[in-house]
């Protein structure tokens, strides 16, 4: 994390941030965020961002009032010239101050929600690509936190950690059926004779905003690509594999548990790759 943090208007030493211990985002993990790559020192998709955070927002009765899409963009290009970051991601989170408190804790602020933005530098990929396994740790489509992006991310967390302590980079994650969801912290995509696979929003997957954008690559650049509901046998039958975020852009992977996975230079995951690439380049010139 770089040093500068933007919170509740003002510019403040990471180190000396402070937001109020008795919140509902403090003793519930009431907040949502989401990760925004920084390319040519601009947020990449920020409308996108931006959208997303305010419709999760609704979903678990944060309040927005006060915040908009222009404003809070304007304190994230202002914290990114202040830390003079080029190339790299930004967090953008709403923490909830208020709402129903089985404490009955007083903030003692009228704020109702608080704005924090951070930067920090581009996630670093190996040459090699990525290393996949598959978490032993099911997510549950019934929560009402599913599909959502909130500060409740322990979840995530934990099965990241797992996949780490196997010395994994990543793992799939399933839900209570069986079905393929995602990577714990990225959208997962699959290739197989020429045609592209993703798991449909429905199986608990998160609305990602880099997914979004390679579904529209693929269909400006023809190539097939289908939502549906797979389960684990179609990943392992797989000709190739990627994963998608903000902070990893289009990340190849090369091992899946003991299957190995060549990067071809005409691939369709290169091929993806190399389209998101150039739109980051055109940043300044597109929303966001």
């Amino acid at each position: 994390m770089h040093p500068v943090i933007y919170l509740n208007k003002a510019m403040v030493e990471a180190t000396k941030a402070r937001v109020a211990p008795v919140s509902s985002a403090m003793l519930y993990g009431r907040g949502v965020f989401t990760t925004a790559g920084i390319y040519v020192g601009e947020p990449f998709l920020w409308p996108q961002h931006w959208q997303r955070l305010e419709n999760h927002a609704g979903s678990l009765g944060i309040d927005t009032a006060g915040f908009n899409e222009r404003s809070v963009g304007e304190a994230l290009r202002k914290l990114i010239s202040v830390n003079r970051v080029g190339e790299g991601r930004a967090r953008v989170i709403l923490f909830a101050c208020g709402g129903r408190d089985v404490w009955k804790a007083k903030s003692g602020s009228a704020r109702k929600t608080d704005l924090l933005i951070m930067t920090a530098d581009q996630e670093k990929i190996r040459e090699s690509g990525l290393t996949l396994a598959v978490s032993p740790y099911r997510l549950n489509t019934f929560s009402r936190l599913a599909g959502i992006k909130s500060l409740n991310y322990l979840d995530h967390l934990l099965s990241w950690e797992e996949a780490h302590a196997r010395e994994f980079d990543e793992a799939v994650r399933l839900n209570e059926r069986g079905e393929i969801v995602s990577a714990t912290m990225a959208n997962i995509f699959w290739v197989k004779d020429g045609k592209v696979y993703t798991p449909t929003l429905s199986t608990g997957a998160l609305a990602g905003v880099t997914r979004a954008a390679v579904i529209d690559l693929a269909g400006k650049h023809f190539i097939p690509l289908l939502e549906g509901v797979y389960e684990l046998a179609d990943l392992t039958e797989a000709d190739e594999i990627f994963l998608t975020s903000a902070s990893l852009g289009v990340a190849i992977v090369t091992t899946f548990d003991f299957r190995q996975y060549s990067v071809a230079l005409e691939s369709i995951a290169t091929r993806l790759r190399e389209g998101l690439r150039k739109l980051t380049e055109q940043t300044g010139a597109v929303p966001g």
